[in-house]
């Protein structure tokens, strides 16, 4: 997630991408002053044998003390990193403010500040700054969320793969490794990628499948299916598919000896997990065998 740049930027251990990124957010200018200023921080000189002239002339005579002196420059900078910190950490927290994180196999209701809407699918994790809600609706959103958002000022969705900015709609973001999806069901939202923004309007929705960018349409004023305990693919490599499985039934899965690759187009049930196996393994001619939260998917031929 984009809070995660913080660390890796101070490191120096961005990609080119992902500085990209992090210097299109609000928050950058903000990490770059912070650390601009602790760099320009200076110790006073300080003269050693004055200090120790200083206290030899001022020490007790009846009950002479050891003083042991740190050097006062590692002390001003040990100061200044401490300062820092704790300015960093402030602004981190005040920034995230409220959490929000689902388990496999669980979606999470959440309701904002100005009464907009969050359902947010199974292992999947937002955050927001309640504090200052009224004047940024920002989120941060690492796995998969739909919203249906009152109107108001810009809201924005942030994720590591692109952001998603509306005034007023019903929208789905998932961002998984490697899988960026987008579909707007009522009104219009704004889709930036890498520096691009596509516009997208009620009733279509955009793909990024390992870079790769397609559109294709959603039902207009629908709903993603899994807020109706479905999942729906269409020519979605099986990987991703087997993998939103896993998510919804915490079940893992063995996809070892299939081509994962190949493009399933299909619903599986995210209640019923007979049925989803079934759903899923049928229209591909694979097996599949279930022993306790395992399942291993085979080919119909395997000996």
């Amino acid at each position: 997630m984009q809070e995660n740049y913080l660390a890796k930027w101070l490191n120096g251990e961005l990609t080119e991408a992902e500085l990209k990124v992090f210097k299109e957010s609000e928050e950058y200018a903000t990490y770059k002053k912070i650390r601009d200023t602790s760099e320009k921080l200076q110790a006073p000189d300080f003269n050693m044998e004055k200090a120790w002239e200083s206290i030899e002339n001022h020490r007790v005579q009846k009950a002479p003390k050891v003083i042991t002196l740190a050097p006062f420059k590692t002390f001003l900078k040990i100061a200044a990193v401490i300062a820092v910190l704790i300015a960093g950490s402030y602004f981190y927290l005040s920034t995230l403010g409220v959490t929000v994180i689902t388990e496999l196999a669980e979606n999470k209701e959440i309701i904002l500040p100005d009464n907009s809407e969050i359902i947010l699918n199974a292992e999947s994790e937002l955050s927001y700054n309640e504090k200052n809600w009224d004047k940024k609706r920002n989120i941060t959103l690492d796995g998969e969320a739909f919203f249906k958002v009152a109107k108001g000022k810009k809201f924005t969705v942030t994720t590591e793969q692109g952001s998603v900015t509306v005034l007023g709609t019903q929208f789905n973001v998932e961002n998984r490794e490697g899988f960026f999806e987008v579909s707007c069901f009522e009104g219009l939202v704004s889709v930036t990628m890498n520096g691009q923004e596509t516009k997208l309007s009620a009733g279509y929705s955009l793909i990024a499948i390992n870079g790769a960018v397609t559109k294709s349409e959603v039902t207009k004023n629908g709903q993603p299916s899994w807020l109706n305990n479905e999942s729906s693919f269409k020519s979605i490599p099986l990987k991703y598919v087997l993998a939103e499985f896993q998510r919804q039934h915490n079940i893992t899965v063995d996809a070892s000896q299939i081509d994962d690759n190949q493009l399933f187009t299909g619903t599986f049930s995210n209640t019923d997990t007979d049925l989803a196996l079934k759903s899923i393994s049928t229209p591909l001619h694979i097996k599949y065998e279930l022993k306790g939260n395992k399942v291993l998917f085979y080919e119909e031929n395997a000996p």
